[in-house]
């Protein structure tokens, strides 16, 4: 049975990729295990199948690789701007409702093109590193873009930072420029940079010399005028002259695909975060393979306007937002500076949405809006939800309720562009909840057997590796970890384990520094919490390895109930009884009433395993875990509060309103 079907997958994988030497290395595997068995029937498939099929992994090993059927595209951001503000000039590109700001693709063509000369006339070169630092706004989209056109890097900083988050990546990859608004909400950008610049406040715009940042010599403010900085609007007019506009068109002529445009910022459970550098090659590959997947390519106008909540320091708004609306021609709707569900809301219905992204924290508070029944959003058709796993019920009511028919799940690491396995519009709900759907085009992989150090079988748990155009081009400044990340085949490790079954589905399971090892078993936070969501009276759940003396580790469920519903410990260890093995029971059941989250809308999670991690004067014990906001965002409260099968007191975080 199993060399039939792997036969079948060979036949398929060797139709839509035909000559790539990963086929050929899988044929080749193959036919050694099939020495002496009779080879089956065959069936070729119709060329409508094909298109609306992903490749499947043979010979019973977990190795599939994308089709290769569209050529990679080899230009640059500012190119695929231009030829896009060539194709449809009037066409919305760009609208921000909380600024009130709608430009057509021409116009925003027009004012990336004075804002890149704005900043090489100020000094900056192609190769300098400029800092965007704040919440989704029309700035954020147009330096994004504007040092993509210059050939200055842009490093995307997270904007919930403080001071010494700051420095450590200003000074990592050598910040030469920061543009910031003044303040949003409590942070105050422009105080938080005095805090380690002090220097600021009495330079010269454009000529600051800093001890601590000493590569930092422009700080550009967005909104408000403040000493030693220059204004976005000042830096957007300087560029505005014939001279620079042509100092710009030169440019062009030595810019590269393969040239790095961004910087992200990415860090484990461990260590300092690290700069994971990608080129225009990575990025316009990748959004422009991702909006195929999403068939954009066969939208009208009117069904290409996206919803974007996500934000745009992170690369699933940056590459997947912003980039693949620019490569299709789709018009990017940003209804908040930082996600809210009932503005959300209002943009779909007055904005007539189509597309929507999220993590599923975000989907769940759009459809629990107390006025959700009231907004238009028949005009909706479909999106993506990526970031953590997304249960059955909520695919369900995503597609149901929001009329997204054409949702898919989306998988991506940010050092992988991001995006590298992803549903088909018509897969079925199981399939959209049980996996993260099937390998994207151009690219590779694997998941190991990473002690036997080979391929792991199919349905077996193993760390997933990624290979192909979506690898970045490494750490900045980081060469060990790069190559600790990446290996001499470019194979990115991504610390995820995962499972590939017979129809190249995959499913993350856990992170390989997430695993909770209990007595000796190796346990998966993601399993468990997959299984706890098939409660009736669960809403979400985060499970979480607690140190234990005797086990290494036991389990802690903690557990967000849906409104108006109320369990016991008892009750939910009740069901685990008969359903899971029983090493897998958590000795620990939490009721939380939510989670903190990271920018990104992900929930902010460690392992605690020691005492006084969390911050100072917290009477920590051994045996706890908490739920820890450590991306330096501020905004939330300790609280204690007494949880029944927990030694003593047990700390909850609470996210302020």
């Amino acid at each position: 049975m199993r060399a039939t079907a792997a036969y079948v997958g060979m036949l398929r994988l060797g139709r839509m990729c035909a000559g790539s030497p990963g086929v050929l290395g899988a044929r080749a595997a193959l036919s050694r295990s099939w020495q002496g068995a009779r080879l089956p029937a065959v069936r070729f498939l119709s060329s409508r199948e094909v298109d609306h099929m992903a490749p499947l992994p043979a010979g019973g090993l977990s190795y599939v690789q994308g089709c290769t059927k569209n050529h990679l595209i080899s230009k640059t951001v500012g190119r695929c701007l231009e030829a896009t503000a060539q194709r449809v000039p009037e066409r919305e590109a760009l609208v921000v409702l909380h600024e009130n700001v709608r430009l057509t693709f021409a116009q925003l063509k027009e004012e990336v093109d004075k804002a890149a000369s704005g900043l090489l006339s100020i000094g900056l070169c192609k190769g300098d590193r400029l800092g965007m630092w704040g919440p989704n706004s029309y700035a954020w989209v147009l330096i994004q873009l504007a040092t993509a056109q210059a050939g200055i890097i842009l490093v995307s900083v997270n904007p919930a930072y403080q001071p010494t988050e700051l420095e450590y990546v200003l000074k990592k990859v050598g910040c030469k420029a920061l543009v910031f608004p003044k303040q949003f909400k409590t942070q105050q950008y422009y105080n938080i940079l005095k805090q380690i610049c002090p220097e600021v406040e009495n330079a010269q715009p454009g000529a600051l010399k800093s001890q601590r940042l000493p590569d930092l010599t422009t700080v550009i403010s967005v909104d408000a005028p403040l000493p030693g900085t220059l204004l976005l609007d000042e830096v957007v007019a300087a560029g505005s002259t014939k001279q620079h506009l042509e100092q710009l068109q030169h440019i062009q002529q030595f810019l590269s695909c393969h040239d790095p445009i961004n910087i992200q910022f990415t860090s484990g459970t461990t260590g300092s975060p690290k700069g994971a550098t990608l080129s225009h090659y990575n990025i316009v590959n990748n959004s422009s393979i991702l909006g195929e997947r999403l068939k954009l390519h066969k939208k009208t106008p009117e069904q290409l306007r996206m919803i974007l909540p996500s934000p745009l320091y992170h690369c699933l708004g940056s590459v997947g937002g912003t980039m693949m609306c620019l490569m299709y021609g789709a018009t990017l709707i940003l209804a908040s500076p930082v996600f809210n569900g009932k503005k959300a809301l209002e943009a779909i219905s007055k904005e007539r949405g189509s597309f929507l992204y999220g993590t599923p924290t975000m989907f769940v508070d759009i459809l629990n809006q107390p006025d959700f029944s009231s907004y238009d959003i028949s005009t909706m058709r479909g999106g993506v939800i990526a970031g953590s796993p997304a249960p059955p019920e909520l695919i369900r009511a995503i597609i149901n309720k929001i009329n997204m028919k054409d949702l898919v799940v989306a998988y991506g690491t940010t050092e992988n562009s991001p995006v590298t396995f992803s549903n088909f519009p018509e897969d079925t709900v199981e399939q959209k909840a049980e996996s993260v759907g099937r390998i994207m085009p151009h690219t590779e992989a694997r998941i190991m057997n990473m002690e036997a150090g080979m391929l792991a079988e199919l349905n077996t748990p193993g760390e997933l590796c990624i290979r192909g155009y979506c690898v970045m081009l490494g750490y900045w400044g980081e060469p060990q970890k790069t190559e600790e990340a990446v290996d001499q085949d470019k194979w990115y490790r991504t610390g995820d384990i995962a499972t590939m079954n017979e129809q190249g589905f995959c499913k993350i399971v856990g992170r390989s520094k997430d695993m909770i090892i209990r007595g000796g078993e190796n346990i998966y936070p993601a399993e468990l919490e997959d299984f706890f969501h098939t409660h009736p009276k669960v809403q979400e759940v985060q499970v979480v390895g607690v140190k234990d003396d005797r086990m290494g580790e036991e389990i802690c469920a903690c557990i967000r109930l849906k409104d108006g519903e109320e369990t016991t410990v008892e009750e939910i260890k009740a069901f685990c009884k008969g359903k899971i093995s029983h090493f897998k029971i958590p000795r620990y059941i939490v009721f939380v009433t939510n989670y903190p989250l990271t920018v990104s809308g992900k929930v902010c999670k460690v392992k605690e395993t020691g005492e006084g991690s969390l911050g100072s004067g917290v009477p920590w014990g051994p045996t706890f875990v908490c739920f820890s906001n450590g991306c330096g965002e501020a905004g939330s409260r300790l609280t204690k509060s007494p949880n029944p099968g927990l030694p003593g007191a047990f700390p909850v975080l609470a996210l302020k309103a």
